[in-house]
């Protein structure tokens, strides 16, 4: 080509329009440990990391504050830049693990209960208020930052891995990351304070608040992969490394969110934890929280979800459980000697079998069953090996079922209900794990079959007590073979791990996992 030739096609490609490009994303990211005036937590910073690696992942533009770095002038100020750095169509997302609180609200008829809320950041010290109030930041002053992004048309998506109330009735050793309350009344520690106090969360038309459990809840950290975490951290990074992507679209719609983080909230903190969404109800079907499409031309004739163009819909790789990090063995500490069982040497924080009592606890401090003797250690210690590797399937492609009344925990003659209902795949599988380690087969469902939703109705707590586990698996594979090792009556764990691991491990299937925790007396 000629020099002539070669200008000639620099200046019609400057003369041509530049492609439109998708909305950007943009993340604040805090996770806090180190408390020096109060009690520290564990798992904080590791969700902090964990949220902050997916962002980036996705190629989003993400800001990080840890521990003493966890500043509020410095919050403040890269939540400013943010702002100012978007434009309308672009999402914010705020995430923040660490201790919240309550005090008394700064503005008289504020709040229905009196009481606002805020994040405690490690500067603040309760013997020091006056002092050190700047290092919180209260609920109103978030709400003035949300409206600041929305007068911009910019979304935002706030996820909070903290508890401000609550207690809980099962036995959990893990730390809340609840502080103690503020009893004495606080002056506004800002002029926000006062000015946020007229904006209210349910006022907004493009923030959406996700909490990690409802008001009425404790917010413990619970022990995942080994490692204490907070489970809705833990489910966010997941759904932003694309598994809340469902179709495969390039964004994640707040129904699709709702979806997997209501379904791993529960498998991951063993039903301790409802998550809580604000607004209840998604704005729309279509609405879109979080774009995996950032800052790339968009596709021509993509779909369209709340006004955003999206990309084509891709099939989403099913990862086996390896490759997720189930490694086919749990952690056991055993306290009065005895001989190790198999699949039981793994590494983390461990189960532990009392073996004078025959008490088998979970890594969270849970009783997970009762009068195990030699004879079924084996049996408990499989279930569980399955059962990491049906948390590993459901991370990527979660189910729904249900309980009620949703309670932490069932006394003996408590009645309940249990409903799984008809997925999009053809073939279901419903069974239990039962605290005593037996495989409880329940339903069978496969293509050609009238497929209904399945229900057990009135169902009655009895002995022997402890954590039963009811899973559906629903797929479009073949399950005959996996229907016939639940049909055994003499159906062990390992048995049905080997059959799953043969037929479904990497393949497309949908799992629900509905924890049962049972004792005698509350």
């Amino acid at each position: 080509m000629s020099v002539c030739s070669r200008l000639l096609a620099l200046l019609l490609a400057a003369a041509l329009p530049a492609p439109a490009l998708a909305a950007e994303t943009y993340a604040l990211v805090v996770g806090i440990d180190q408390y020096p005036h109060d009690v520290s937590l564990d798992g904080a910073v590791k969700d902090a990391e964990d949220v902050y690696g997916s962002m980036v992942a996705a190629g989003f533009q993400a800001v990080k504050f840890v521990d003493a770095e966890a500043r509020k002038d410095a919050i403040r100020k890269a939540w400013t830049d943010l702002v100012e750095r978007s434009v309308a169509g672009d999402t914010i997302i705020f995430t923040y693990a660490g201790h919240g609180a309550q005090m008394p609200e700064l503005i008289a008829g504020d709040e229905a209960d009196g009481l606002d809320e805020f994040l405690q950041l490690p500067g603040f010290d309760r013997s020091r208020m006056a002092e050190t109030q700047n290092e919180i930041i209260v609920d109103n002053e978030m709400n003035a930052w949300f409206a600041e992004a929305e007068s911009k048309g910019v979304h935002v998506l706030f996820v909070s891995d903290s508890c401000f109330s609550g207690g809980m009735s099962r036995s959990v050793t893990g730390k809340t990351r609840l502080a103690p309350a503020v009893t004495v009344k606080l002056s506004p520690p800002s002029q926000e304070a006062i000015a946020g106090a007229n904006l209210k969360e349910n006022a907004f038309k493009q923030v959406t608040v996700l909490a990690a459990s409802l008001e009425s809840q404790p917010t413990p950290e619970v022990i995942i992969d080994g490692e204490p975490r907070g489970a809705l951290s833990w489910s966010f990074a997941r759904a932003v490394e694309g598994s809340a992507d469902r179709n495969g679209d390039g964004v994640i719609t707040r129904i699709e969110l709702e979806d997997y983080v209501f379904s791993n909230v529960k498998n991951q903190s063993e039903a301790l934890q409802v998550p809580n969404f604000t607004p209840q109800i998604a704005r729309s079907d279509s609405e879109v929280v979080v774009r995996l499409t950032r800052g790339l031309p968009a596709a021509d004739g993509s779909a369209q979800a709340g006004g955003d163009q999206q990309a084509a819909a891709t099939p989403r790789p099913v990862k086996s459980a390896r490759d997720l990090g189930w490694t086919g063995s749990i952690a056991l500490d055993i306290a009065g000697g005895g001989d190790r069982p198999a699949n039981a040497d793994g590494s983390g924080t461990p189960f532990r079998w009392d073996v004078a009592t025959g008490t088998f606890y979970t890594p969270n401090g849970d009783v997970a069953a009762e009068n195990v003797g030699r004879d079924r250690i084996q049996s408990v210690v499989d279930k569980f090996v399955l059962l990491d590797l049906l948390k590993a399937m459901a991370s990527q492609n979660p189910g729904a079922v249900s309980l009620s009344p949703v309670r932490d925990i069932y006394a003996a003659g408590n009645r309940l209900r249990f409903d799984a209902p008809p997925g999009r795949y053809g073939n279901m599988l419903v069974f239990n794990l039962a605290n005593t380690g037996e495989v409880q087969f329940l339903d069978m469902q496969t293509a050609g079959t009238n497929s209904a939703e399945f229900k057990l109705t009135d169902v009655e707590i009895v002995k022997p007590y402890g954590a039963d586990h009811l899973v559906v698996i629903s797929t479009d594979e073949p399950v005959d073979a996996i229907g016939a090792v639940l049909a055994d009556r003499a159906a062990t764990p390992a048995a049905l791990l080997q059959a799953l691991l043969t037929r479904l491990d990497g393949r497309e299937a949908s799992v629900a996992i509905q924890p049962l925790y049972t004792r005698e007396t509350l």
